[in-house]
């Protein structure tokens, strides 16, 4: 476990307007290649941005791989996406978190949890958050902006990079297997950026990531959820955390636009939505507030026989937060009974609190401060 800084290296393509290869679908690099008349070059182009997590467009000019034309065009119209990483910090874990500056000097967090053969990314969309879920210190943080689609694949291709995940083979699998988009910021607030993303990591000669291995996680911004499931077909997450309007008002005020009722309608109409093909809905239990047997069980009433999940998080404190974890005991006895409904019920196990990189925690205020201190 442990800390390392970096130091960003600028913005070098500030003022000029740069083509961000990265945030380019398959046919969108295609027709931008046509205006030079390299349309034939955008297969090439495209298993070097992201089978080989090409960087340098200099590597393109050996061997005649692409035309000297192209090669001066790219180097002077475009770029590939990639974050400069402000600081590393490691769990006992194995956890990783990075702050990420973009171009602009505006910063995320970004997390990797590595589980056996298996990894998780969890990604942001936003820098910061509109929304001010009363549990969540990233709802602490006001929207910046939203993040391009560019910026959210760039935080996929640098984990990659980070962690050798590259020129796979048999003998060296993959380990970044999923990706969810439950970091900073409301997904939904942002669904153009975040759909463009979706359609690149999914493309199956490029980063393919099977949509089945991508979550898109909302706090209930009704609207789009069914077009998130014609038009990308990934899997819902439900950020629920009280089966009452009263409560989910009090901790969560986007409630007062969509209440659960509607909530509930567009989930239940999810397309795709099958015992195969479940919703997640995220619990986060609250000492006092959502955690009694009541709660529990206006949870299994609201739910009903829709195909869900419901993932129980234990609350990860942060600096100021409002409340308290729930008991252990308190947890397993609000599972035990959404267990003896019928419900999946699990409990998440916590990763990444000892470096505030566990659900809820994430926040770039006063981050390079606080790390910097502790190196």
């Amino acid at each position: 476990m442990g800390v390392r800084l970096y130091f960003p290296k600028g913005g070098s393509h500030l003022g000029r307007r740069m083509i961000d290869l990265a945030a380019l679908s398959r046919s969108q690099l295609r027709d931008w290649l046509a205006e030079s008349e390299h349309a034939a070059q955008a297969d090439r182009l495209w298993t070097w941005l992201f089978r080989r997590g090409g960087r340098d467009f200099a590597d393109l000019g050996g061997h005649g791989r692409v035309p000297v034309s192209l090669l001066r065009r790219l180097e002077t119209e475009a770029r590939v996406g990639r974050p400069d990483v402000v600081w590393e910090h490691r769990s006992g874990d194995g956890t990783i978190k990075w702050l990420l500056a973009m171009e602009d000097g505006q910063r995320v967090e970004t997390v990797f949890i590595p589980d056996g053969r298996r990894g998780t990314l969890c990604v942001s969309s936003q820098i910061g958050c509109t929304l001010t879920c009363r549990f969540c210190h990233t709802g602490t943080q006001s929207l910046a902006r939203n993040l391009t689609a560019g910026e959210i694949v760039g935080q996929v291709l640098f984990a990659r990079d980070r962690i050798g995940d590259h020129e796979l083979t048999a003998e060296t699998p993959r380990r970044l297997t999923n990706v969810v988009f439950m970091g900073m910021g409301e997904p939904f607030y942002n669904y153009d950026a975040v759909a463009d993303a979706v359609r690149v990591l999914s493309d199956r000669d490029g980063l393919a990531l099977s949509r089945r291995r991508i979550t898109v996680s909302t706090s209930g911004v009704v609207p789009e959820i069914e077009r998130c499931g014609r038009e990308l077909g990934v899997n819902l997450g439900i950020s629920l955390h009280a089966a009452r309007d009263e409560l989910r008002e009090r901790i969560m005020p986007l409630n007062r636009r969509y209440p659960l009722a509607e909530l509930m309608r567009a989930c239940r109409a999810y397309p795709g939505l099958s015992n195969n093909r479940r919703i997640l809905f995220a619990y986060t239990l609250l000492d006092g507030v959502n955690d009694s047997d009541d709660d529990a069980r206006d949870l299994v009433a609201l739910l009903g026989r829709m195909p869900a999940k419901v993932n129980l998080i234990p609350f990860n404190p942060w600096p100021g937060a409002p409340y308290e974890p729930s008991p252990r005991e308190r947890v397993r006895a609000f599972q035990e009974i959404l267990l003896a409904a019928g419900l999946a019920a699990t409990v998440r196990e916590t990763r990444g609190d000892d470096i505030a990189a566990a659900c809820g925690q994430l926040t770039t205020a006063g981050q390079t401060e606080e790390f910097s201190e502790a190196w």
